[in-house]
C-alpha cells in the first residue's frame, strides 16, 4: 500500500515497509523539508473489498480534531532508494527520531541541499547518498557540537571515508583521530596519483581537458585544499602539529606567499617558490585563492582565514586585490584593512575605488 503525505510545499509518498514506512518519493518545493516521525494509515476492515483496487491512499496531516478511527499509527523508518533524487528546491532535510535506514542515492543530484539534520542513532546509510551535491557542507546530529556538521558531511565528500559517516560516534577522540588519520593520508599522497590509471583506464574522453596531466593536479590539490580548509575551520580535537602542517600546506599553493624560515623547517624541497611569474600565470600553484574566490568569496570565515595564516602577502596583494573585483566587495575592504594593519600602509579609498 502507497500513502501520500502533505507536507508545505509539496507531498511525500510513502510505502509499507518492515515494522513502519519508508518514503518512496517527494514532488514539491519546499526549500526546507522535515519528514514526520509518524504518520496515521488507514487500517482495512474485513470487509473492505469495495476498497480493495486502490492502490493509494491520501494522509491528512493530523490536527486537533483528527479522527483516529479505522486508523492506526505507523513510524517512519526509513528513506528509499532514491527517494530525493534531483529534488533541486531542498537546501535542509531533518530526519526524524525513528529512522532506520537511508538508500543508496537518497539524495543524489540535490544540486542545493546544504544541510541534513540527523538524530543521534545507529542508522543504516546506503550508497551515494550526497552523489552531485556540490554543496552539501554540514551534517548534523543533536547534541553534537557545533564543529561536526562540517566534518561529518565532509567524511563522503571530501575524504571518501563513508565509514567515518556514523552520528553515534562522531565527535569522539577515537573519530577525531581516524578523521585526521584519513585526512593527512590524502594530504601526503603525490598528486601524480590515480593520473596514469585514469589514462590507461579511459575513464575520461581522450584529448579532453580531464586527461591534461597539469589540469589533473591542479584538481588534486584543489581537493586537498578543501580538505586543510575544512579541517583548520573546525578545529575540536586537532593536534598543533597537524593544524601546522595544513596552515603550510594552504600557504605554499598560493602564489606569491613566501613561507618563513619556521615554516620551512624540516621541509625538504621547501624554497622562496611562488614568486616565479610562470607559476603565477598557470596558476598551478595558486589552489588555495583559486577555492577561495570560487566557492568561498562571499563567507567571511575562509577569507578571514586566509589573511589569518599569512596566505596575503606584500607580494601578491595587489593581483589578489584585482582577481577579487566587484564581485566580492567585503572580502574586497577585508584584504584592504588587512594590509593597512598587518602588510603596511594603504590608501584605503583610493584602492577601494573601481575603475
Amino acid at each position: 500500500m502507497e500513502y501520500r503525505y502533505s507536507v508545505k510545499e509539496g507531498v511525500l509518498t510513502l510505502k509499507d515497509y518492515k515494522k513502519g514506512l519508508e518514503v518512496v518519493s517527494y514532488e514539491g518545493d519546499d526549500i526546507y523539508l522535515t519528514i514526520p516521525e509518524r504518520i496515521y494509515t488507514e487500517v482495512e476492515s474485513e470487509d473492505s473489498s469495495a476498497d480493495s483496487s486502490e492502490k493509494t491512499k491520501y494522509i491528512e496531516e493530523r490536527g486537533e480534531n483528527f479522527s483516529t478511527g479505522g486508523r492506526e499509527e505507523a513510524p517512519v523508518i526509513s528513506i528509499g532508494k532514491k527517494a530525493m533524487l534531483s529534488c533541486k528546491s531542498l537546501r535542509r532535510v531533518r530526519l526524524p527520531e525513528t529512522i532506520e535506514e537511508v538508500g543508496d542515492w537518497a539524495f543524489a543530484y540535490c544540486d542545493s541541499l546544504k544541510e541534513l539534520c540527523l538524530p543521534e542513532k545507529e542508522i543504516r546509510f546506503g550508497r551515494g547518498i550526497f552523489r552531485e551535491c556540490g554543496k552539501i557542507c554540514c551534517v548534523t546530529v543533536d547534541g553534537k557540537h557545533q564543529d561536526i556538521g562540517g566534518l561529518l558531511a565532509s567524511t563522503v565528500t571530501l575524504l571518501d571515508a563513508p565509514y567515518l559517516f556514523t552520528p553515534v560516534r562522531c565527535g569522539d577522540e577515537d573519530w577525531l583521530k581516524q578523521w585526521d588519520a584519513r585526512m593527512l593520508q590524502i594530504l601526503r599522497t603525490a598528486d601524480r596519483e590515480g593520473y596514469s590509471k585514469m589514462v590507461l583506464c579511459g575513464e575520461e574522453d581522450y584529448g579532453s581537458k580531464e586527461n591534461n596531466l597539469d589540469y589533473f593536479l591542479n584538481q588534486k590539490r584543489r581537493s586537498k585544499v578543501r580538505i586543510a580548509f575544512m579541517r583548520l575551520l573546525h578545529p575540536l580535537g586537532l593536534q598543533e602539529e597537524v593544524r601546522q602542517e595544513l596552515e603550510q600546506y594552504l600557504k605554499e599553493h598560493t602564489a606569491g606567499c613566501l613561507l618563513s624560515k619556521e615554516d620551512s623547517v624540516n621541509k625538504v624541497s621547501v624554497k622562496e617558490i611562488f614568486t616565479d611569474k610562470a607559476a603565477e600565470d598557470t596558476g598551478i600553484w595558486d589552489e588555495t585563492w583559486q577555492v577561495l574566490l570560487s566557492e568561498h568569496g562571499d563567507n567571511s570565515e575562509y577569507y578571514k582565514l586566509f589573511t589569518q595564516i599569512g596566505c596575503l602577502s606584500e607580494e601578491n596583494f595587489d593581483r589578489i586585490l584585482s582577481e577579487t573585483g566587484e564581485n566580492y566587495p567585503e572580502m574586497k575592504a577585508w584584504f584592504l584593512k588587512y594590509k593597512e594593519e598587518t602588510i603596511g600602509y594603504t590608501d584605503f579609498f583610493e584602492e577601494l575605488m573601481l575603475d
